[in-house]
């Protein structure tokens, strides 16, 4: 079914000659409403879909479109991983990153990935179209608030802050971090990203060696401090 609505989608976009883009997300009902976002726009043409970033390899070896949009929170192998594995193969695909995280906490990783821009899915509607024409015209996207924000991070130089030393942790030991932060059990945040209890529980324990902690507890309580401060 998959192989057979990319077929599909790619004829439908060669027929209007748009540019052609390949939304990676797990949420069927989320990618259904971005793909009709994207068709109503001028010149824009959603030719593949992926829930993984295995699938999204495989879709985009296949179609080849002309962009990427990936969310950061998949299945197994996350996005910001997917978008090295995507510069890797397809150095010249631009990817716009599309994510229910505050850009605050993935920005900056996503574009040291590989990604020319990021949106949060709570803007999506108002900004997805602009950022997408600004990925095409080869400029990077960022909201104003965080354009301002990096600008600053670079103006004042390495910091001993907290934000400064979270950025030991990997990409997903940070994801489980913020949920942790977010007062989110082992079990929930296992299954939210798709992993076993005791995966999460590994990824804990990494941070916690990471940011030299004594306990779970403490991991916790930086962790809420941490989330509190990327809150707007």
């Amino acid at each position: 079914m998959k192989r057979r609505q990319s077929v599909s989608q790619t004829a439908k976009c060669e027929a209007v000659d748009a540019k052609r883009i390949v939304i990676v997300d797990d949420h069927p009902l989320f990618r259904k409403g971005l793909e009709q976002l994207i068709n109503s726009g001028d010149g824009f043409c959603v030719c593949g879909e992926a829930e993984t970033a295995a699938q999204a390899m495989d879709v985009l070896r296949k179609v080849k479109p002309d962009l990427a949009i990936v969310d950061i929170s998949l299945p197994g192998t996350n996005g910001i991983e997917l978008i090295k594995n995507i510069r890797a193969e397809f150095p010249r695909l631009p990817v716009l990153v599309l994510s229910m995280y505050d850009e605050s906490l993935y920005a900056l990783r996503a574009l040291r990935a590989g990604a020319q821009g990021y949106v949060m899915k709570q803007e999506a509607l108002a900004n997805v179209v602009n950022a997408i024409h600004e990925v095409f015209q080869g400029r990077p996207y960022l909201s104003p608030v965080m354009s301002a924000t990096v600008i600053a991070k670079f103006a004042q130089g390495p910091s001993e802050s907290n934000v400064s030393t979270v950025e030991r942790l990997s990409d997903r030991e940070l994801e489980v971090f913020e949920l942790i932060g977010k007062g989110q059990e082992i079990r929930a945040i296992a299954k939210m990203l798709h992993l076993s209890p005791k995966t999460v529980e590994t990824h804990r324990a990494h941070i916690k060696e990471k940011l030299n902690l004594e306990n779970a507890r403490q991991v916790a309580r930086l962790a809420v401090h941490w989330v509190s401060q990327h809150e707007r």
